[in-house]
């Protein structure tokens, strides 16, 4: 947890030619994606496109983002996800947590853990 209690986790992800990166990106538990990548990470990882999305935002306005395909280390594993590009954090979304346990403790520097269930 950051000092603006946003529940952060450290991610690795590749793009299609192997190079990888790794982002922070805040858990967004109204959002029901997988993964939220800007567009400098787009371009610097060489994402392939796979269609426009249109969703809705907290405030209620629907807008259309650009869907890339993405490859995230997740549970010690490489899995192929689809992730929106948004100009702003990059977000953690309900479908990556699918099937997972979240836990944050709620308080500055607090850990946040995520746990494969069963």
């Amino acid at each position: 947890m950051n000092s603006a209690y946003e529940a952060v986790v450290t991610l690795t992800l590749r793009g299609p030619a192997g190079q990888t990166t790794e982002i922070n990106a805040v858990i967004d538990t109204g959002y029901n994606g997988f993964l939220t990548v800007t567009p400098a990470l787009v371009a610097e990882l060489g994402l392939p496109f796979i269609s426009i999305s249109s969703g809705t935002l907290a405030d209620g306005s629907e807008v259309d983002f650009d869907v890339w395909g993405i490859t995230v280390l997740w549970d010690g594993a490489a899995r192929f996800i689809e992730a929106d590009e948004a100009d702003t954090t990059p977000l953690v979304g309900m479908l990556l947590l699918d099937g997972h346990n979240l836990n944050i403790a709620v308080e500055r520097g607090g850990p946040v853990a995520i746990e494969a269930l069963g």
